[in-house]
């Protein structure tokens, strides 16, 4: 069965993970984790994406990002993927494939979701148990979005920008929400929408979604009426 082109719409943020083949590790030593924020760095660049968070993971890492051109994050993952996977089977004495295959990626709704996006990808430490607090972890950008630490990969978002007038407003609002725990359905939400490669936004854009690419941005529901109240709440919708 041939697979269904991605989201992509120039402009609009993409929540990004890939993940390590049958979870393996692909992160091992300091150098691993600087060669691959380097490749990122130069691939944002060369394909034209502004990378608004991140975090590396031992076994994978997430990224969310606007791309300005049509195939800008498929050329920047199968550029940082080429490179990072010559360099690791190098290092470590390997052959063969590192990643589980595919990307997985979702278009969002900025206004609605970017920022509880850039919270969950920047919270996956915590959840992992591997740190108690985001700000312990050293390879993601919430010391760059939350206490100012300089980080080249970050280019901060629009609704980022919304958050204060000044640096310290925008930097002290961030922390504050990051302090809050996402509640299971939207970490349930970002979940499916990313692993299943649909839209995160409400209907209302998910709409907006379907009729500039003229294609399904949600699944079918399973009865009823796509605009009722019930269908609304069961896709967190409402």
């Amino acid at each position: 069965m041939a697979r269904l082109p991605r989201f992509v719409m120039p402009g609009y943020p993409q929540h990004v993970i890939q993940r390590g083949n049958n979870h393996q590790q692909i992160f091992f030593e300091e150098h691993d984790y600087w060669f691959i924020r380097e490749k990122l760095g130069a691939a944002a660049e060369k394909f034209q994406c502004e990378i608004h968070a991140y975090v590396l993971m031992p076994n994978h890492f997430h990224l969310l990002l606007t791309p300005h051109l049509e195939n800008g994050v498929g050329k920047l993952m199968q550029y940082v993927g080429r490179y990072y996977v010559q360099y690791f089977n190098n290092r470590y004495d390997r052959r063969g494939t590192l990643w589980e295959g595919r990307y997985r990626a979702t278009l969002l709704e900025p206004k609605r979701y970017l920022l509880a996006v850039a919270h969950y990808i920047e919270a996956n430490p915590v959840r992992a148990g591997l740190v108690s607090e985001p700000s312990d972890y050293a390879w993601s950008s919430y010391g760059r979005n939350a206490r100012g630490i300089e980080d080249a990969l970050i280019h901060p978002h629009r609704e980022y920008e919304r958050l204060g007038r000044g640096a310290k407003a925008r930097r002290e609002g961030y922390a504050r929400d990051a302090v809050t725990p996402a509640p299971d359905a939207l970490l349930k939400q970002i979940r499916d929408s990313t692993n299943k490669a649909w839209v995160l936004g409400s209907l209302d854009f998910c709409q907006k979604i379907e009729g500039a690419l003229n294609r399904r941005a949600l699944p079918r529901p399973r009865g009823g009426d796509r605009r009722s109240d019930a269908y609304r709440r069961s896709v967190g919708l409402a």
